[in-house]
């Protein structure tokens, strides 16, 4: 790869790990402590299906793409607002609740979280199709900056937490819900 196509991957890395820093930072200011593993698993997951999609969107080439285009920005949309609505809804109940606090680290949340932040890594997976592109170093360099982007968002949201207080579950899951209000927009405008 040239420098300019280098210098181009690693933009658009940081341009697909946005969604993924905006959610650890939220994730993280909710008020659970989560652990070095813990961040590490998420920022895991995250990178990882981030280096992922492209590559499944430089295999499918456009058929597949084109017919995912038409409805993945409302998948994104979907997951995001489920689970910012549901943190938004424990915030809202008492704490002594026997409700378990959802925990975006583990299981399902974690899952979801990963496939909703790298939806439009698909797309430019597609992209690289067209160019003559390492698509394993591209791929590889788009996972590792989204892993580091996102470890980065949960030590920040740490630190966010002592601002945001007791209302930090609530602002956590208000920007999740943004996230996807802003992918849900961009396509459809």
């Amino acid at each position: 790869m040239t420098v300019a196509e280098v210098l181009s991957v690693i933009a658009i890395a940081f341009g697909l790990s946005a969604d993924c820093l905006a959610v650890a930072i939220s994730s993280s200011i909710s008020g659970k402590n989560h652990s070095r593993s813990d961040i590490f698993r998420v920022s895991l997951s995250f990178g990882f299906f981030q280096a992922l999609m492209p590559l499944l969107g430089w295999l499918a080439g456009r058929s597949i793409v084109g017919l995912v285009e038409q409805y993945d920005h409302w998948v994104a949309f979907g997951l995001l607002a489920g689970v910012g609505g549901h943190m938004i809804w424990q915030s809202l109940h008492p704490k002594n609740s026997d409700t378990p606090k959802l925990d975006v680290t583990r299981g399902g949340a974690m899952l979801l979280l990963s496939i909703a932040t790298s939806i439009d890594a698909l797309a430019v997976g597609l992209s690289f199709a067209f160019l003559q592109i390492n698509m394993a170093m591209a791929s590889l360099t788009i996972g590792l900056i989204c892993f580091g982007v996102t470890f980065s968002g949960f030590l920040l949201g740490r630190k966010s937490n002592r601002f945001f207080g007791e209302h930090a579950e609530t602002v956590g899951g208000i920007i999740l819900i943004a996230i996807g209000l802003r992918i849900l927009l961009s396509h459809l405008l």
